[in-house]
């Protein structure tokens, strides 16, 4: 036996390890995984967090060449549950449930470093990854066994007990488990014997058990992770010993901290300055990909230090549309230094820490403490009864706050907030001006702006080219658009535009169903064809489709119709054979995730469509082009979808948005000279606004001269 053969006998392992007498993370894992070639482990749970404690053992263990087998049993929330009892693939939920956990893990940035230093091991097949679950009949159940074994190309030494592979089983829990060598008398039987489970269970020969293979799956997470954390400096384990979260420093306990590697760009500190100027009150309208999120959380943290001086603690209260937005935000808010309280869907996960977080600041054992919420949580019983007995200072931010200027949650800001911060690139509420008012009333006026143009010129975005594609509508799609222009006319005439616009009121269902005819017209698919054709070979693209069905299908009874979504998916995905998905309501959270993450590789998914779920919020920087084959007059609608695809990332220099122009046919003898004026009128306040910034500006303007001259609009 050389001494090659037989490193972890010199290891020095002992017989077992209990957290009263040892840390096991540095005092097991670590040097029997540096002396290791190959680790096989079968875990309840299996997080990624345990690579930030394994460290520099596992950058030898990869050095060397080393292989790697993890079983693990993802953790099932209530809607995963929910999904098996409705019948969706058991196989689809569990890969879902696992990257979900995985990428919860990952926002430790120690986390994430670990999880990259699988990468090696991925790109050369040395690392492979199964999910275990119980299925016997109709019960479905979680593997929670936990046993290991380490090889060293002579020895075996095996181990069980009761630490899970997460950060916290390793350095956070009481844990104890038991090491069997195949050195030691007595060992060998058992040693072999677990080695031997496992590979029972690995080639799915278990009893009661079920394996999938997932390591396919989890490639794209660990490699992005790889990507992402190859510059980073290597934390000693030293700074790690015991712990589970690390946290602030003390003398920033329960408060928002900036921190030290945010570098705040200079119109960040300008729109902090002038928010505080304004006595802590107003709205800051900033281009989408600006940075509004950081800016609100910088002016927070400024705030906390001001009221520590006082010894005032501090409640901030954020309030965002959607549920990935909720999740954006408190990955950012954790950043600066605390964990907030995620108030959405089912009040039971929620409701008791909030109210615990209140109680804690009223007795003054907690200095600060921040909710994250939706707007449809926000405005519910539960929590407004929660913010209806809290008296101390609370902070008020408004992602995207155009949306709280609608009249069922307006009435619902909490009066008692003393600082209020409004945030939105477009804080106006189109055609409702008792919204916009509301809003203002309560936030204040905008005290900051940083357009696009702004924004491109301080380098925060990127430059972009803007081709219009001019398209015609059909005899049939004309005369509805006349006669449905007529019925708005009747009713402003006779009513002016009410509050209760953007419900479904008589005049609110007649404008969309008039935008919804320039959305869905015919022509687009065919100069989609074309347009997409030329970028045939790009990655990056996003695809804009107009929501429902065309109108003409209801008038018709014709619903069959497939939807312009499903037409441009046919087109991109069958047609021209370009990787692509839809991203709709209909996708399911988990699933989005994935989209996004496989958009981003740039290997998997070259063109990813929608509607309106990517309009607010959904970070896609690596997004090159967009095609606008719908798009509103709102100009909150285009305003966002441009900025979606402005936002800067690693080798982007320049965007290209190809926008889909509705004018009426050449010549149509029965529709009003004044109704296809205003038609094109419309449509070319868009134009005028895109093309104002772009690159090639001169050359929109030309391509669309002939249809200025022919409707008198050279001014528009």
């Amino acid at each position: 036996m050389n001494r090659q053969d037989s490193v972890l006998r010199a290891a020095d392992l002992l017989a077992d390890y209990r957290s009263d007498r040892c840390d096991i993370a540095r005092d097991f894992y670590v040097p029997a995984l540096a002396a290791a070639t190959s680790y096989d482990r079968a875990v309840g749970y299996f997080s990624a967090s345990v690579l930030a404690v394994l460290g520099r053992g596992l950058d030898d263990f990869a050095a060397r060449g080393g292989t790697m087998r993890i079983v693990a049993s993802p953790q099932l929330n209530a809607e995963d549950v929910k999904q098996i009892q409705a019948g969706y693939e058991l196989r689809a939920v569990l890969e879902q449930a696992a990257l979900r956990n995985i990428e919860q893990a990952t926002q430790d940035p120690r986390a994430a470093r670990g999880l990259g230093k699988l990468g090696l091991l991925v790109a050369d097949g040395r690392l492979d990854i199964k999910l275990a679950y119980i299925s016997s009949g109709d019960r479905i159940g979680i593997y929670h066994e936990k046993i290991g074994i380490f090889r060293d190309g002579h020895d075996l030494v095996a181990f069980k007990g009761s630490a899970n592979e997460t950060m916290p089983g390793l350095v956070g829990n009481f844990e104890s488990i038991e090491v069997f060598r195949t050195w030691e008398p007595g060992d060998s039987t058992r040693a072999v014997r677990i080695s031997q489970d496992f590979e029972d269970l690995w080639d799915d020969r278990t009893p009661l058990l079920r394996v999938l293979d997932f390591t396919a799956a989890a490639k794209g997470v660990i490699q992005e992770c790889a990507n992402r954390t190859a510059s980073q400096i290597e934390p000693e384990l030293s700074t790690m010993d015991g712990a589970v979260i690390t946290l602030p420093r003390p003398e920033a306990s329960g408060r928002l901290v900036i921190p030290d590697e945010l570098t705040v760009r200079d119109y960040q500190k300008q729109a902090v300055e002038r928010w505080f100027a304004n006595g802590g009150r107003g709205i800051l309208r900033m281009a989408t990909g600006t940075g509004k999120t950081l800016t609100a959380l910088s002016a927070a943290a400024q705030l906390t230090r001001m009221l520590r001086s006082r010894d005032e603690p501090l409640l901030t209260l954020v309030i965002a549309p959607y549920q990935h937005l909720v999740d954006q935000w408190s990955k950012d808010i954790a950043w600066f230094g605390m964990q907030p309280v995620r108030a959405y869907e089912s009040t039971t996960s929620w409701y008791g820490r909030a109210s615990s977080l209140l109680d804690a600041l009223a007795l003054g054992t907690a200095k600060g403490g921040v909710i994250v919420t939706t707007n449809t949580t926000f405005a519910a019983d539960p929590l407004q009864g929660i913010l209806a007995r809290y008296r101390g200072r609370l902070l008020a931010i408004a992602d995207e706050c155009h949306n709280l200027g609608a009249k069922r949650l307006r009435g619902k800001l909490p009066t008692s907030a003393a600082y209020r911060l409004g945030l939105s690139a477009t804080p106006e509420r189109w055609f409702d001006d008792q919204g916009t008012s509301a809003l203002t009333d309560y936030f204040g006026d905008v005290v900051f702006e940083m357009g696009i143009g702004d924004a491109i010129r301080a380098g925060a975005l990127c430059r972009y080219t803007y081709t219009p594609v001019l398209v015609e509508l059909d005899d049939e799609e004309a005369f509805l658009y006349a006669e449905v222009t007529e019925k708005i006319a009747r009713i402003i005439a006779a009513q002016g535009f009410s509050d209760d616009t953007d419900d479904d009121s008589p005049l609110g269902k007649l404008l969309r169903k008039r935008s919804n005819i320039l959305g869905h017209a015919r022509a687009k698919l065919p100069a989609l064809h074309r347009e997409i054709t030329a970028r045939r070979e790009d990655w990056y693209q996003l695809l804009y489709c107009a929501e429902g069905r065309h109108p003409l299908a209801y008038e018709t009874g014709d619903i069959d119709e497939p939807t312009q979504l499903q037409q441009a998916l046919s087109l991109v995905g069958k047609d021209l054979r370009m990787p692509a998905a839809p991203y709709t309501a209909e996708t399911r959270r988990d699933e989005r995730q994935n989209l996004l993450r496989r958009f981003a590789a740039g290997r998997e998914l070259q063109v990813l469509l929608s509607m309106k779920c990517l309009d607010e919020g959904v970070d896609v920087p690596a997004a090159r082009t967009a095609y606008l084959l719908a798009s509103s007059s709102n100009p909150r609608q285009f305003i966002q979808r441009r900025g979606r695809v402005l936002r800067k990332a690693p080798g982007k220099e320049r965007a290209d948005i190809v926008d889909f122009i509705v004018v009426p046919p050449d010549g149509a003898s029965d529709l009003q000279h004044e109704t296809e004026r205003r038609m094109v009128a419309r449509e070319l306040t868009r134009v005028t606004e895109f093309a104002r910034l772009a690159d090639n500006e001169a050359r929109t303007l030309d391509i669309l001269r002939p249809l200025r001259l022919r409707y008198g609009l050279l001014d528009t």
